[in-house]
């Protein structure tokens, strides 16, 4: 959903210097759980990113239950792709994090898989940082190839 032009500031362009970090949102079912859990175990051991818990419960604005991957932006260009070849028909929200977090989640955003709704009014339209990818807890393998 599009918030209104006087929601966001006027520079008609934004640099890409203005991502602090990524985040993926992996929905899930109590059916599509174990195919959750597997990529979860997957990508754990193959990149250097920080992984949430599995919800089990709608939390924040996402509307289904869901696990989130925050990782630095110099991993977008592999993890993502490798992400579309195994998300094993999961959707995945992906968004940048900048200092505008309704924005980067409704408009910002994109999508693996169908689309789900998101509540993104309770979302500031404006933030003084953007979320940092945080210290990694994954040990990714160096035999594993991505």
């Amino acid at each position: 959903m599009d918030t209104p032009a006087m929601d966001f500031p006027a520079a008609a362009v934004r640099h890409i210097d203005e991502i602090a970090s990524y985040h993926a949102h992996i929905y899930f079912s109590a059916e599509t759980m174990p195919g959750a859990v597997a990529l979860r175990d997957a990508l754990s051991a193959r990149f250097s990113v920080r992984v949430g818990h599995m919800h089990q419960t709608p939390v924040g604005p996402h509307s289904a239950n869901m696990f989130q991957v925050a990782f630095e932006t110099s991993l977008f260009a592999t993890f993502v792709p490798w992400l579309m070849l195994n998300r094993n028909g999961l959707t995945i929200l992906i968004h940048p994090n900048t200092t505008y977090p309704r924005h980067d989640h409704d408009r910002d955003s994109l999508w693996l898989g169908t689309p789900l709704p998101l509540r993104t009014g309770i979302l500031p339209l404006v933030h003084p940082s953007a979320d940092e990818a945080g210290p990694p807890n994954t040990t990714p393998d160096p035999n594993m190839r991505a």
